[in-house]
């Protein structure tokens, strides 16, 4: 059905970007159309399984959770599906980059798509910078299986490398003493990401492709080998008793359980980085709804089984925080297990940082066509490779500056919470456009919509209420910061001020 533009009011912050113009948008895309319905899911693997699996289940289950970490990631899969659901109509929709962002603009308003876009960046930059730092942990733990030792200064920023000298010095080794500490790994391998998505998308689904192989035959390698050392005493008892800690947090307990889905809800928000490849897709509107659904439910039963093996491997209160699933093998005495699961970690980690790089130039690329961003910088096109290289090597550059010298602690909950508000929007926005707009095409409906919409809205913002009070705090300072932005630049440099354009 062909959608008629209708009158915008310019100067309200409520304005809403035509669906005629996203039809527009799509004509005049320079995007190469060369991702498959396969390809699309691997994309949503690809940022899913990574740290999930590799690093937070430790953190999830041994401080919060206990055994019952598998209800955790029931809890944090269930939420993401509500919102799947709702992400796969809108991707019928509107076969655009931009994902979130782009669906609220032409449903909701442009406010609430700017502090979308703008919470987004939690989601992927700052994800990405997360990443990169346990990328670095794990290849640094690769070097030392293979007996190299590089020094402390080269391998840590610098607050972490002050800190681990000093624990190494208490320990009575004999550590000398430097000024200038960096993070080269960490730095070094988002240059090598960076190019391969500037030389085009096709290379990046490529390489994405391989390494998802690579990472995923290790994850169920876990699942089978390590049911064979599974104690069923260990998952006694599944709930843990709750116990309070000095700053009237509850650990274990439902309470527990809630807060560890908050904290591993970092490892599901890779599956809305497929609807952020929609302008390269070959048959958006059928693929895509079928990719983020497919990652999702494959990615939720590996978390599942995963987190009930390694809690039964390993009693839950001596999980190794930095490497868990390793150092579960570890202490089985399965030294060659250890290899593989590091080498799979690094594998699975490059490609997480892949995925969101990539979704982040999109949300950039979306926001600078409707006038938002600069678009001489965030929309330039390569004239060979096809890609939005600008805006690809400025996050390359952020993020590999920001992974090299800063200590990151406690940044998956931040980037949770800005995805969890911005999946909470998507609920209600394609719910929203069911009712203003029922004639619309939409080769994708989300079934039981009132339910699944409902049910959405009031999963995510609860997983958001039941994070750690510094973490809300940090987020409203980052949505504050957001709305200044927005008010200075973006509302008057917005397409919508010219509508006849």
């Amino acid at each position: 059905m062909e959608t008629k533009l209708r009158p915008v009011d310019t100067t309200s912050i409520w304005r809403k970007k035509p669906l005629a113009a996203y039809e527009a948008d799509v004509k005049k895309s320079e995007l190469k159309r060369v991702l498959t319905r396969w390809s699309l899911t691997s994309l949503g693997i690809g940022a899913v399984i990574g740290g999930g699996v590799f690093v937070l289940t430790g953190i999830a289950a041994n401080e919060w959770a206990g055994p019952a970490l598998a209800l955790a990631f029931v809890m944090a899969g269930v939420a993401c599906a509500f919102a799947a659901l709702c992400y796969a109509e809108f991707a019928s929709i509107l076969p655009v980059e931009g994902s979130a962002y782009a669906y609220s603009y032409g449903t909701v308003g442009e406010i609430f798509a700017w502090l979308i876009g703008w919470n987004l960046i939690l989601e992927y930059m700052m994800g990405a910078t997360t990443v990169a730092v346990s990328w670095s942990g794990y290849f640094e733990k690769l070097l030392h299986l293979l007996g190299i030792n590089p020094p402390i200064w080269l391998m840590n920023d610098p607050v972490t490398a002050q800190e681990k000298a000093q624990t190494l010095r208490a320990a009575g080794e004999s550590i000398p003493d430097f000024t200038f500490a960096v993070n080269l790994p960490a730095f070094l391998i988002v240059w090598v990401v960076t190019y391969v998505l500037v030389k085009g998308i096709k290379e990046a689904a490529s390489t994405n492709n391989a390494i998802v192989i690579l990472k995923v035959a290790p994850v169920i390698f876990v699942i089978i080998a390590g049911s064979f050392f599974v104690d069923v005493a260990n998952w006694t008892p599944f709930i843990p008793n709750p116990v309070m800690d000095a700053g009237g947090q509850q650990h274990y307990g439902f309470n527990g359980i809630v807060t560890a889905a908050g904290i591993v809800f970092f490892a599901y928000i890779g599956f809305d980085a497929v609807s952020t490849q929609a302008g390269e897709a070959i048959n958006p509107k059928k693929d895509v709804p079928f990719a983020i659904i497919a990652s999702l439910i494959i990615c939720t039963v590996l978390y599942i089984l995963v987190s009930l093996v390694l809690t039964g491997m390993v009693k839950y209160d001596a999980l190794d925080l930095k490497a868990p699933v390793a150092q579960a093998f570890a202490d089985q005495g399965l030294t060659w297990a250890v290899y593989l699961i590091t080498i799979a970690a690094i594998a699975g980690l490059t490609s997480v940082m892949l995925v969101m790089m990539l979704g982040q130039t999109r949300i950039f690329l979306g926001m600078a066509k409707d006038g938002l961003l600069p678009k001489n910088l965030f929309a330039s096109i390569h004239p060979t490779f096809k890609t939005p290289w600008k805006s690809t090597i400025l996050v390359g550059a952020i993020v590999s500056i920001v992974a090299a010298l800063t200590p990151i602690d406690k940044v998956s909950e931040l980037c949770s919470s800005g995805t969890l508000l911005a999946f909470a929007m998507i609920c209600g926005a394609v719910w929203l456009l069911r009712v203003r707009e029922p004639g619309l095409e939409r080769p994708y409906r989300t079934p039981a919509l009132p339910v699944v919409a409902t049910l959405g809205i009031l999963a995510n913002l609860y997983l958001m209420y039941n994070l750690r009070t510094d973490t809300k705090i940090s987020f409203l300072v980052w949505c504050t910061l957001g709305i200044i932005v927005y008010f200075l630049y973006s509302r008057k440099h917005s397409h919508l001020n010219n509508p006849e354009e």
